[in-house]
This record gives C-alpha cells, structure tokens and sequence, in this order.
C-alpha cells in the first residue's frame, strides 16, 4: 500500500468537520482502513471526478461525507474532506 498525505486543506476540514462528531471521526477511520486495504466497491464508492477536479477520485465515508483524493505513483494525497455541498462547491 502507497502512504497516504493529508494536504493543509484536508487538515483544517478535518479539524473543523469531523473531529467533534465522534461517529462520524470513527466513520471516517473505518473507511480509510477499508481504503487502504485496496477496497474500491461498497461501501466506499471510490469512483474518478469530473469536470474541474478531473484527475481527482473520491470515496464515500457516509452517505453524504466523501474524501476527495489524487493518487500518484508512489503516494496518496488526501485533498479535502466533507459534504458533497462542501467539497463540490
């Protein structure tokens, strides 16, 4: 498995998002352990972005919160974290 990178603006929407939902922090720990062990079908989703973040991928942590992430060769980098209304603006 690739390491994973979180970028300045995944850090601070995780900060100020999902770190005072217990749930969802736990949630979100799960799916990341499912990512890293290869998983891409249900329930992640893991699917390519379109349009302005063409080249971007996303997985699903609950029905609405996705993890919005670009892979490289030698690494993941975890762009960004929330609702679709917040990371899809």
């Amino acid at each position: 498995m690739k390491p994973i990178e979180h970028s300045r603006i995944f850090l601070k929407s995780y900060k100020s998002r999902i770190v005072r939902n217990h749930r969802l922090k736990q949630q979100l720990n799960k799916r990341v352990s499912l990512f890293i062990q290869g998983q891409k079908g249900q329930p992640l989703n893991d699917h390519a972005l379109k349009g302005g973040l063409a080249g971007y991928r996303a997985f699903s942590v609950t029905g609405d919160v996705r993890v919005i992430y670009k892979e490289l060769p030698d690494r993941y980098i975890f762009i960004d974290v929330g609702t679709h209304a917040q990371i899809y603006k």
